[in-house]
């Protein structure tokens, strides 16, 4: 039976259609139940309607405190009764509540514990990743908690960083490898076969 899936986004949807496309290909055993964005004009929310999948908006200007904000999205994933959280660009710091603990994903364009963190996102990273000379990069999924990019490692994949490389043409790599790796976390976690032991996660 395949596990229900809520996905959190606040732009163009690009994480939320590989999904989708995964799913249809029969590579992905998930019912994605709800699309939250952070923003009405989120590109990511169309892909959802286009798909007939239950989608709004959740904006954390309308909320007086980040933690009031947290709660109304938990309330709308709870209302879906989502088995699993898959943030596919979603650009704010959520509270984690208990029962979400080791449920909710995150992809992260870099090899965590390297360029990650607070303001360091897509072309920030890579950027960056090229400033400092690193010889690879590359994708890591993981699991979240109330730090930014700081939950335990599900998987991580690399590529060389070339002589030649832009952000723009390093990111392409990168962006394949996540297309890769974030599904098959997911699938992982769907078919049971993941075991966190503090920071430390067992494939099984």
């Amino acid at each position: 039976m395949p596990i229900r899936l809520a996905v959190l986004l606040s732009g163009s949807g690009t994480t939320l259609q590989n999904l989708i496309d995964k799913r249809a290909q029969r590579e992905l055993d998930v019912e994605i139940v709800c699309v939250i964005g952070s923003r009405p004009d989120a590109y990511g929310l169309e892909r959802a309607r286009k798909h007939g999948i239950p989608e709004c908006a959740l904006c954390r200007r309308d909320y007086d405190t980040g933690q009031a904000f947290s709660e109304a999205i938990w309330r709308e994933i709870r209302a879906h009764q989502a088995d699993l959280v898959a943030l596919a660009g979603f650009m704010l710091l959520l509270e984690v509540p208990p029962d979400y603990k080791d449920r909710i994903m995150n992809v992260h364009p870099a090899l965590i514990p390297a360029f990650c963190g607070h303001k360091m996102y897509g072309h920030h990273v890579h950027q960056a990743v090229l400033d400092y000379g690193a010889k690879i990069s590359g994708a890591t999924v993981h699991f979240v908690d109330e730090m930014y990019d700081h939950g335990p490692i599900i998987l991580q994949d690399s590529v060389p960083v070339l002589q030649e490389d832009t952000a723009d043409t390093l990111a392409e790599r990168v962006q394949a490898l996540e297309r890769k790796l974030y599904p098959q976390a997911i699938q992982l976690f769907a078919e049971g076969r993941l075991c966190v032991e503090g920071r430390k996660v067992r494939i099984l």
